[in-house]
């Protein structure tokens, strides 16, 4: 165990919302509240811009049965940013400021909960800080319903995310079949490069009603053959439900969405969508059936109502385990998953994974559990995520409706 490290800590939360990434934040709140070490809890109003504007919440002013409500209420409830910080060898003026920061609160600890461009970040800190001289142990909690941080088997959110795509699918199955005329239906899924969340609406199919075809940015794709697929599946069954990530793109990488790239975020990333009504404009065009286009959207990120218990206590022990390591002077890593199978049953240990191999890195759905046509998912990928969705919450409810954190949110002098 390394020498103590005495001082504060800081939480913050980027890039896109979970339905549990709360869970990680309450992790991280509450073992950093109990830590002997640390003499207090910050948590970042809207990530790393918090730190850089000074406004910072004293999370040991919150009720601890609030606090705990974290572990079932979606969304970045310290408030989320999409921020992208400058390379420090070009200009280190946020660096600067973030040490000032750092100097007026003495935080010691920081811990970034957020996914690619987030352990970016995190990664940049790091080095900065070791740079610098300030003695701060930095430790990224990983989040992500895209499923794509390399290096860690899942990622928080991704199961609950998966969850409910598949719950969904299940229902719009049995909704396109109230009729007896024929019905194709188009589902966007999230997903700009990995296919994973597109994936999970094959786990459908393992209790009867998952989609007829399912298309991933894992591979490029053909309308030609994409029309060909769902009219040759029409014409035999009168009905066609497909699933198709926002991300699919041709041979030569434009994106299908009508959308292309007219908006971006803070990291020059497509803001997609619209896939599926153009889709369902196309293939109504082609065949003259009943089309519906269907945008899952926001849903599928924040259904808490639908999260895997066990995404929520693997996000809990991911924030845990953050601070125990930082508190045993581990710096500049992330928080990974490994999967263990014993006698054909999942669990799973957290691993530590070093900052510099995990940012700006993507995970992509493996290519052999594609089918060889392209529009498909093999059995492999239900193998993989089955045991990531088991379990239900026990959720506090509040005249029928569920009872989230309401955190005072006192900010800190």
């Amino acid at each position: 165990m390394s020498e103590k490290l005495i001082g504060a800590a800081v939480i913050g939360q980027s890039g896109g919302p979970t339905s549990v990434i709360n869970a990680s934040a309450y992790g991280v709140i509450r073992t950093a509240l109990d830590s002997e070490c640390i003499t207090n809890v910050y948590g970042m109003a809207h990530g790393i811009k918090g730190m850089l504007a000074d406004q910072l919440y004293d999370m040991g002013q919150e009720d601890a049965e609030e606090l705990k409500l974290l572990l079932n209420t979606p969304s970045s409830e310290l408030g989320s940013c999409r921020y992208k910080i400058a390379d420090p060898d070009k200009d280190d003026t946020d660096y600067k400021r973030i040490l000032e920061i750092f100097k007026k609160y003495n935080i010691r600890y920081f811990f970034y909960n957020g996914g690619n461009d987030s352990m970016d970040t995190c990664d940049k800190v790091s080095r900065y800080m070791a740079k610098s001289g300030w003695d701060c142990r930095v430790m990224g909690v990983p989040k992500t319903i895209d499923n794509d941080l390399y290096g860690t088997d899942h990622c928080p959110g991704f199961a609950s995310a998966a969850k409910y795509i598949a719950t969904s699918v299940c229902e719009v199955y049995k909704d396109a079949r109230v009729y007896d005329t024929g019905m194709i239906t188009v589902i966007e899924i999230m997903g700009r490069h990995a296919g994973w969340l597109t994936a999970a609406a094959s786990l459908a199919s393992t209790v009867g009603c998952g989609p007829d075809l399912i298309y991933v940015p894992e591979v490029d794709f053909d309308m030609d053959k994409f029309l060909k697929d769902v009219t040759d599946i029409y014409n035999k069954n009168g009905k066609c439900i497909v699933a198709v990530s926002e991300g699919i793109h041709y041979a030569d990488g434009t994106f299908v969405s009508e959308a292309k790239a007219s908006a971006t975020d803070g990291f020059g990333h497509a803001q997609l969508g619209g896939l599926a009504a153009h889709l369902a404009n196309v293939v109504k065009e082609k065949t003259g059936a009943k089309v519906r286009g269907i945008e899952l959207s926001l849903l599928q990120r924040c259904g808490a109502h639908l999260a895997s218990q066990t995404d929520i206590d693997e996000s809990f022990l991911a924030g845990k385990t953050a601070v125990e390591a930082a508190v045993n002077g581990e710096t500049g890593k992330m928080v990974g998953f490994k999967r263990v199978m014993t006698d054909g049953k999942y669990s799973c240990e957290m691993i530590l994974l070093p900052l510099t191999s995990v940012a700006n890195y993507e995970k992509k759905v493996p290519l052999e559990w594609i089918t060889p046509d392209h529009n498909g998912i093999t059995s492999d990928f239900a193998d993989y995520a089955l045991p990531l969705i088991a379990g239900e919450p026990d959720r506090k409810l509040e005249n029928g409706l569920p009872r989230f954190a309401r955190l005072k949110k006192v900010l800190a002098k």
